[in-house]
């Protein structure tokens, strides 16, 4: 019998086509979503993916069938959903599997405003629904409700949606820009020529064509590799910065004009700047921007030099969120390049992120490496996984390791976290793979990589 624990994880739906789920399931997905959430109404939209036309649209049939009105935008990124779900007011359902390849398809849930459905929030009792309705032989019949069913209406967004993101950010009088985008094939390659149109940019494209088998290379900027094409354009035709947009788009990751990686960390810490400055121009006396416990410490030391509290989370986008919602954050940002907005619903966009570079390097005259050498005061290692059987073992080596290290201080907010006056690190297992992810930040390399290689050899011994 199918396991929907595989499909269904701690925040979306995901898996592969059709060997894990299809159009049936999708039909049955929708079906419960809106029995689960209570919606009259609901905002479906896909990315490009060759299997998220049909997926969507059966899960929209499906949502109709249990009685609720569906309001399809089609082909949008994953922060136009959000967009969608929040001026809308409806909950909302993206079709996209983000970075993975492309055999794989997923389902991005939200409540009316954008706010997330996860596992505690919803996404649980979802699965349990479908599984009741799922037979021993795979096939899944979902009871009929005595109810008038729902309509589905196409309306386009992407008009709205950049709109409300030129809204938010002062991108007035700035000078003009040569930046090499990279879409990976992904969404970016529809949202980016909208969002740039009339702006001072000399847009040099780089995979724009909407393809979902990514012939090009992974849409996933967080692995190094899937950036050497973006790199090298942007030095040899001297830009002043590159962008990388993830396969959905609501990722963005920055490039400087030495054709260098801007860390995630740099890029929350310049933003985080901006929305505080903004946030006190507004009146508002103590802002607060939430980060996740492996964002550098930079983050953090720059919002209390702004006169503003930082607020640490665990890693993930439900955590962030659900503390802006508690805090009434102006901003949040993680390592992964996910940045949240109080002004875009408490919900991530890369684009509005990358709107803030633009805006912040067109208004001054330095290249953007000099620019964010204030956001960058620490030697990092990056993520690094490791596949380790027992993670718990190899955790607890590490602990013992570091039990009398002088000035070290633990915590196990999200996995171990240990602190001492020159480095830190954090050392996490994966959730669904036999990995634990290692993340080190010290004073300078030499420290950082004696920390990183230390801890390296005991979790691999």
């Amino acid at each position: 019998m199918r396991d929907l624990k595989q499909l269904v994880k701690a925040y979306d739906v995901r898996g592969v086509v059709p060997d894990q789920w299809d159009e049936s399931l999708s039909f049955a997905l929708g079906a419960a979503f809106v029995r689960v959430v209570g919606a009259s109404a609901i905002v479906v939209g896909h990315d490009m993916r060759p299997s998220s036309p049909s997926l969507s649209r059966a899960f929209a049939q499906g949502a109709a069938a249990s009685g609720a009105d569906v309001v399809e935008i089609g082909l949008c990124s994953t922060d136009q959903l959000y967009y969608a779900s929040g001026s809308l007011d409806l909950p909302g359902a993206m079709f996209t599997a983000s970075h993975n390849p492309a055999q794989y398809n997923g389902i991005k849930l939200c409540r009316a405003g954008a706010s997330p459905v996860g596992q505690d929030t919803g996404l649980a009792e979802i699965r349990e629904l479908v599984e009741s309705w799922t037979g021993p032989d795979d096939s899944v019949t979902v009871p009929a409700l005595d109810v008038t069913p729902g309509t589905l209406s196409a309306k386009d967004t992407l008009g709205g949606y950049v709109g409300h993101l030129l809204g938010l950010v002062d991108l007035g009088g700035i000078r003009p820009l040569k930046v090499v985008v990279d879409a990976g094939n992904g969404m970016g390659g529809h949202t980016v020529p909208t969002v740039f149109a009339g702006l001072p940019i000399d847009l040099v494209e780089l995979y724009f064509e909407l393809d979902g088998t990514f012939p090009n290379h992974e849409a996933n900027p967080l692995d190094p590799a899937n950036l050497v094409d973006l790199q090298a354009k942007v030095t040899e035709c001297g830009a002043d910065l590159g962008l990388a947009f993830d396969g959905d788009a609501d990722r963005c990751f920055v490039i400087d004009e030495r054709g260098q990686a801007v860390s995630p960390s740099a890029i929350t810490a310049l933003v985080a700047a901006r929305e505080i400055t903004r946030a006190q121009a507004n009146g508002e006396a103590n802002p607060v921007v939430i980060h996740n416990l492996i964002t550098s410490h930079t983050v953090p030391e720059v919002v209390r030099e702004l006169g503003a509290t930082p607020v640490r989370t665990r890693v993930g986008h439900s955590f962030i969120k659900q503390e802006m919602a508690t805090t009434n954050a102006v901003f949040g940002g993680e390592h992964s390049a996910h940045y949240y907005f109080r002004d875009f619903w408490r919900a991530d966009t890369g684009m509005l992120a990358a709107l803030h570079v633009l805006a912040a390097l067109g208004h001054q005259s330095q290249p953007l490496s000099t620019l964010t050498t204030q956001y960058d005061r620490y030697a990092a290692s990056g993520e690094i996984n490791s596949t380790v059987t027992d993670q718990q073992a190899a955790t607890d080596k590490v602990r013992t390791h570091y039990a009398t290290f002088e000035g070290a201080t633990t915590d196990t907010l999200d996995g171990l976290t240990i602190t001492t006056p020159t480095w830190w690190l954090n050392l996490r297992a994966s959730n669904t793979e036999p990995l634990l992810r290692l993340n080190v930040e010290a004073d300078d390399p030499a420290t950082m990589a004696t920390v990183r290689d230390t801890v390296l050899t005991l979790i691999r011994a």
